[in-house]
């Protein structure tokens, strides 16, 4: 899973900068940049807060951010052919 990085690219699309977002948070600029380099993991409280400003909801958020290695390795083949339209209509239903 690589929730930062998914939290990162998803504020670059809000066109948001750190510092405004941490600020929509009402987080620090630097715990975010912790949050997005994946060196810390937030509570669950910071992670709703989160999803409620990039406009996704929470579930989502965890799929958008899975990847491979979360899936059971006699899965993987599937969530390679479905995974990425999955993604791609989850992006046009939650403007993305």
């Amino acid at each position: 899973m690589d929730l930062g990085k998914t939290i990162k690219d998803l504020r670059k699309q809000k066109g948001l900068t750190q510092g405004q977002f941490a600020i929509k948070c009402d987080i620090t600029q630097t715990y975010l940049s912790q949050i997005e380099n994946n060196q810390r993991d937030p509570n669950l409280s910071v992670l709703k807060t989160i999803s409620e400003k990039l406009e996704i909801p929470l579930p989502i958020l965890f799929f958008q951010s899975m990847t491979e290695e979360d899936i059971k390795s006699d899965k993987r083949e599937i969530f390679r052919m479905i995974g990425p339209d999955i993604k791609n209509i989850i992006d046009e239903v939650f403007s993305i």
